[in-house]
């Protein structure tokens, strides 16, 4: 266990959600952003993928956050999609982190969303999921990732961003 690494992720997460808990645009969260991606970029290419036997649960978790925020390299995230997968398929990460990661990447490359975890405000101003491949599969494809109903997350994040 690297505690050094894992103490550096939990500490960006820190960072990387305190700025975003207003819930409100900061131009901070774009800087903060960038800086967090190219240092995850130095780990990753220095380690692989921060797995639970390298940093532990929580700041592999960590890590999955930074990514999924990292929205401005997209090539970034595909490139680390694939180093989830191996490590999900390893038991060192989680599957329903992958799962949002795969939805997030997807979304990001213009194609529909496999398990329902990203939203946005549609054109009619109401919040709601970005589209989803095979909707009538969904709830199967999320019960496999270890996710909730997918009905239940909807009306969670409905609740959720309701101004």
């Amino acid at each position: 266990m690297n505690k050094m690494l894992q103490k550096e992720l939990l500490n960006m997460m820190k960072v990387d959600q305190e700025i975003r808990k207003t819930g409100k645009y900061d131009p901070q969260i774009i800087e903060v952003g960038k800086k967090h991606t190219e240092r995850l970029k130095d780990i990753v290419k220095e380690y692989g993928w921060p797995t639970y036997d390298l940093v532990g649960k929580k700041a592999s978790f960590a890590a999955w956050l930074i990514l999924q925020h990292s929205d401005l390299d997209k090539n970034f995230q595909r490139k680390c999609l694939k180093l989830l997968e191996e490590a999900v398929e390893k038991g060192q990460s989680d599957k329903t982190n992958l799962a949002y990661l795969t939805d997030r990447v997807r979304v990001n490359n213009g194609k529909k969303q496999v398990y329902g975890t990203q939203f946005y405000l549609n054109p009619n101003g109401e919040y709601g999921p970005r589209p989803i491949q095979n909707p009538k599969e969904i709830e199967e494809r999320r019960k496999k990732m270890g996710l909730e109903p997918f009905k239940d997350y909807l009306d969670y994040m409905i609740k959720r961003n309701k101004k």
